[in-house]
């Protein structure tokens, strides 16, 4: 038998928290989502400003990073050098950059996603967020 971590209310807050705080020290209107290992959200917040539309992007981001074990920027730029066909991938719609698994032990524990920036700003403002539970 294996055992594994999970993420905790906690520190889906402390992610939710960390996002946030380096979305407004940059001026940027962000949603950040918290997904469990198996893609189920945990948390989410949508910070004044931001489009609707983001809360949805974000959690498809964060679960597609739970349930692909890696980072959405990955598979965002293997459909970008050729590899259409994984577009048609089954239950993963946030290929986008900004989507990033939590990793404790080597295992994925969750995952968060941002949404609301250019690419390499959500990147930075998602791991900015996992960031505060990996110290």
């Amino acid at each position: 038998m294996q055992q594994k971590s999970v993420l905790t209310l906690d520190d889906a807050n402390a992610i939710l928290d960390a996002a946030q705080q380096e979305a407004e020290t940059n001026g940027w209107a962000i949603t950040v989502a918290v997904v469990d290992d198996g893609g189920h959200l945990l948390g989410l917040r949508r910070l004044d400003g931001c489009p609707p539309v983001s809360s949805y992007v974000a959690s498809e981001k964060a679960r597609t990073a739970a349930l692909s074990r890696r980072e959405t920027q990955i598979i965002e730029e293997m459909i970008n050098n050729g590899r259409t066909a994984f577009v048609s991938a089954p239950a993963m719609h946030g290929m986008l950059t900004g989507g990033v698994p939590v990793l404790v032990d080597g295992q994925v524990a969750g995952a968060a996603g941002v949404s609301g920036v250019k690419p390499d700003q959500d990147a930075q403002v998602v791991k900015a967020g996992i960031q505060a539970i990996s110290s």
